[in-house]
């Protein structure tokens, strides 16, 4: 998937712009998040079952089936986003703790990889490399607090990296521009112009694109992680 790039003397320009996107787009937009969330909440409830199954069963690792993290939403608004949980109970405190560890995660755009990453307990490996963890979104595109296709939401940390007025004008999504084309093998600041790229172009058409796009790398496990 392609998209609209930005050349070294633009980054360096950038202005804070607020995006109005046309309040026809939107209402479309808002019914399609609506009817597609409560197919997949009903179709995908087997999944649910089955993980809090291999969740009760596994006797390692008791906590909750969901873990809900902060993020930043329209116009600024935080809310919980949804997953299944894949990491051990109190996993941000741990990786505050070890500084070492959170200076790693933070240069490496804020992830790090399963094999060195202590929080991610054995089934949330599986959950997060099938992208299974992330059908509870479909909770949160429900709700609103999400869109199917938007910007992937982002921690507070993260909002540094973007043009902080357009991102916040639109609703984040649960799948994105950044997913289609590499998730997380692509970093910053390659990330953020492929997400402000998107909501300068934002149509029907280009999110159905994402859509196909996202669902494609989720079979075939590119940059899950």
């Amino acid at each position: 998937m392609e998209y609209l790039g930005r050349d070294n003397n633009e980054e360096k320009e950038i202005k804070s712009t607020r995006i109005k996107l046309p309040f026809t787009y939107l209402c479309v937009k808002r019914l399609f998040d609506v009817v597609i969330s409560i197919l997949a909440l009903v179709g995908l409830s087997p999944i649910f079952l089955i993980v809090w199954m291999l969740n009760v069963i596994n006797r390692s690792d008791r906590g909750p089936l969901f873990y809900r993290q902060i993020r930043i939403g329209l116009n600024g608004k935080k809310f919980g986003m949804y997953k299944f949980r894949s990491m051990v109970v109190n996993a941000e405190q741990k990786l505050y703790k070890n500084k070492k560890l959170y200076k790693k995660y933070i240069d490496n755009n804020y992830k790090l990889k399963p094999e060195e990453d202590p929080r991610i307990t054995k089934l949330g490996a599986f959950l997060r490399k099938t992208s299974v963890d992330e059908i509870p979104q479909f909770i949160n595109v429900l709700k609103g607090d999400m869109s199917l296709v938007g910007p992937r939401p982002v921690i507070e940390a993260e909002l540094k990296e973007y043009d902080k007025d357009k991102l916040l004008s639109v609703k984040p999504g649960a799948m994105g521009m950044w997913q289609a084309v590499g998730r997380s093998e692509i970093g910053y600041p390659e990330r953020a112009n492929i997400e402000m790229s998107y909501i300068d172009n934002a149509s029907i058409f280009l999110d159905m694109k994402i859509m196909f796009g996202n669902v494609v790398n989720i079979f075939k496990g590119k940059g899950a992680y």
